[in-house]
């Protein structure tokens, strides 16, 4: 049995606790064992991303404190394993212990594929679905080719979501643009986030989507609050949970 260290984001705790469970419900279903360490804080990408590198120091620090005694660390959020990963040795440089365990913390779907070698996963969902890519888990942690990049054509969530009985996965005229989320973007730059959400919602509508799904909970919300003020017949679902046979 796998041992794993569960890493919940600040907004997955606090708004849709809901996707943690329902990650917890996947990985045990898998042969996992999950332990969930009751201290674990922000992983400081908010204020790293605003410039207070400052600020974000001692939560690394207390990042490597609390997940460091595991062999894997897994959330079901591709910015926030990207902080770990490929920003902490910037906060923190030359801590090799701390480089270990960001190469041991990993998304949800990556481990499910890269770790534990699942590419199938038993379940069905019957809804016309579009996969929306985050801009730090395709570009930060490559679970996806990019359409940008010359290289064969491969997609870590899309390989396990089409593995369900009845999905059908649309696809979208701009298969990886940004939502427009951005953290601070998007309220520093309300309008312009707005906008690019607004054409991304756009862009599934076209496809024939009835539920945007993702690897990134804070997409989602953004994504979600565009829709619930136009009143737009669309819902979002994380990824997590469809995985999880989470009805919604």
């Amino acid at each position: 049995m796998t041992d794993i260290g569960l890493f919940i984001p600040c907004y997955v705790d606090q708004f849709y606790p809901q996707v943690g469970l329902a990650t917890v419900r996947l990985l045990e279903r898998l042969g996992c064992r999950v332990h969930y360490p009751e201290a674990q804080t922000c992983c400081g990408q908010p204020m790293a991303n605003a410039g207070s590198a400052e600020l974000a120091a001692p939560l690394a620090e207390r990042f490597l404190r609390i997940f460091g005694r595991f062999p894997y660390v897994v959330s079901p959020s591709g910015s926030c394993v990207s902080m770990v990963r490929n920003h902490y040795s910037d906060l923190l440089p030359n801590q090799p212990e701390l480089q270990a365990l960001g190469k041991r913390t990993f998304e949800l779907c990556e481990f499910l594929i890269d770790v534990l070698h699942v590419e199938t996963v038993p379940g069905s969902f019957p809804h016309r679905v579009g996969l929306h890519q985050s801009c730090h888990a395709l570009r930060e942690l490559r679970l996806g080719s990019g359409t940008e990049r010359l290289v064969p054509q491969f997609n870590k969530v899309r390989t396990l979501l089409a593995s369900l009985e009845g999905i059908t996965l649309v696809e979208l005229t701009r298969a990886d643009e940004c939502c427009g989320f951005g953290g601070v973007f998007s309220v520093e730059e309300e309008a312009v986030s707005c906008a690019m959400g607004k054409d991304r919602i756009a862009d599934h509508l076209h496809a024939g989507a009835e539920v945007i799904t993702g690897v990134d909970v804070t997409c989602l919300m953004h994504l979600e609050g565009l829709l619930r003020r136009e009143k737009t017949p669309l819902r979002v679902q994380h990824v997590a949970e469809i995985l999880a046979g989470v009805a919604k």
